[in-house]
């Protein structure tokens, strides 16, 4: 039996989603995609449900996420539980985590210390290790990708989020994708890359855990990327002060320019800072949250700047790959718009408006504009809070190696259920 017709075994026809499931939430939304909040008619079970309109679908990519998905199962990863499809629709069904993204959860700590970043970081590198081991490659491994399975204190991290994922099937990639202030420099510098990009990714996350900003911070779009690509950054004093060697040698070997030379996953996880006692107990929490407070709080014009900044690099590194001749080389960037995302009336609305009596999805989608949130507040309630430097309100970007360009912007928007922040923890755009 071939791939394509196992895929088409294991896929459930339905005519009418909502015999299936009953929809409780709108969790998200994005130009290709709408996820909800389910519960199965049959078991009472409550999933993520990520409807994709098949009209709007390159069949190619959701393919590959499906394919990824259903390799890997471990209990740092959100699961793909089932999958259907309508006339109109692809319906994933996913496991929903209810703890919250993870800077969130943090913030709210009344203490923290570089033990329980070495802890969070653990979880995470055993959950790329799995994914390497299985030679898939996440491409786009970032704080918001990273939930709490539940509320409970002790809940366990889980990654989400595989739309960018990559099967290797030589070792080498080249299609340039990930989120800027947290990809590679081997990417942005164009050339082939490998599983490595996810543990300098790791590294980013490691620098922000321990002082609160990112390690690379310019209001110069050149600069920036620059300094990506030559990985010059710093332990500043004071912020660095009260951190271990052990803690920046960890972060030196993840952030190691030469791919080759960087840690692996494994190598990672052998670390002192990782399995042994190196890490410090001393309290940074006041230093940390100042920091994340002041580094990334933004206001409207700085997001739709920063996004602006992000696009602008992008197209400039698919024109240089098109080459002049090239007629797929004219790109349409999307307009920054900003939209007030904040009543709970219009989210509702949308819940009723965008259901149609069989069930399907109905709206046009909107391809040709990112909607930006119109304050802090509205972004932490509806997309993710935290980024980095340039990256603070940038979307995932992926050129294909045909340089086609395909602009894919993860905006998962959350709203709350019974007084609990809901987290879906996959990709709600494809």
């Amino acid at each position: 039996m071939g791939r394509n017709d196992a895929h088409r075994l294991w896929r459930k026809r339905t005519d009418d989603i909502r015999n299936v499931f009953d929809f409780m939430e709108v969790l998200g939304s994005g130009a290709f995609s709408e996820v909800f909040m389910v519960r199965e008619k049959k078991t009472g079970k409550q999933f993520a449900l990520k409807c994709v309109k098949k009209q709007h679908l390159h069949a190619k990519n959701l393919e590959n996420e499906i394919t990824v998905l259903r390799r890997i199962k471990h209990e740092n990863i959100i699961g793909l539980e089932d999958f259907y499809e309508s006339d109109t629709h692809y319906y994933l069904v996913m496991e929903l985590v209810l703890g919250g993204e993870l800077f969130d959860r943090l913030l709210d700590r009344g203490t923290y210390t570089e033990k329980d970043a070495s802890h969070v970081i653990r979880q995470v590198l055993q959950g790329v290790s799995y994914l390497h081991r299985n030679n898939i490659v996440h491409r786009d491994l970032k704080p918001e990708n990273l939930l709490y399975y539940s509320q409970d204190e002790n809940s366990k991290i889980m990654i989400s989020d595989f739309g960018l994922s990559k099967i290797e099937d030589n070792g080498i990639m080249s299609t340039a994708c990930g989120t800027p202030g947290y990809v590679a420099p081997e990417v942005l510098a164009q050339k082939p890359y490998s599983k490595a990009v996810d543990c300098w990714s790791i590294g980013v996350i490691t620098y922000i855990l321990l002082c609160g900003y990112p390690p690379f911070y310019e209001d110069n779009e050149s600069k920036l990327f620059c300094k990506i690509i030559k990985a010059e950054y710093e332990f500043d004093s004071p912020f660095w002060d009260d951190i271990s060697a052990s803690a920046k040698d960890f972060i030196r070997n993840m952030m190691q320019k030469n791919a080759k030379l960087r840690y692996t996953s494994e190598q990672a996880l052998r670390h002192p800072w990782i399995s042994g006692n190196t890490a410090r107990s001393q309290d940074i929490y006041h230093s940390f949250r100042k920091q994340i407070q002041k580094n990334f709080a933004m206001c409207k014009w700085r997001q739709a700047f920063n996004a602006t900044v992000a696009i602008s690099h992008l197209k400039k590194l698919q024109l240089a790959q098109s080459g002049p001749t090239n007629p797929r080389a004219n790109v349409l960037l999307p307009d920054i718009q900003i939209s007030d995302l904040s009543s709970p009336v219009i989210a509702g609305q949308r819940l009723n408006a965008n259901l149609e009596h069989n069930g399907n999805l109905t709206g046009s989608c909107v391809l040709d504009h990112m909607i930006v949130p119109t304050c802090p507040r509205e972004l932490k309630s509806h997309c993710h809070p935290l980024r980095t430097s340039l990256s603070e309100s940038l979307p995932a970007f992926i050129f294909s190696e045909a340089c086609q360009h395909t602009y894919q912007h993860s905006n998962t928007a959350a709203t709350r259920y019974d007084h609990q922040r809901v987290q879906t923890g996959i990709c709600s755009i494809m």
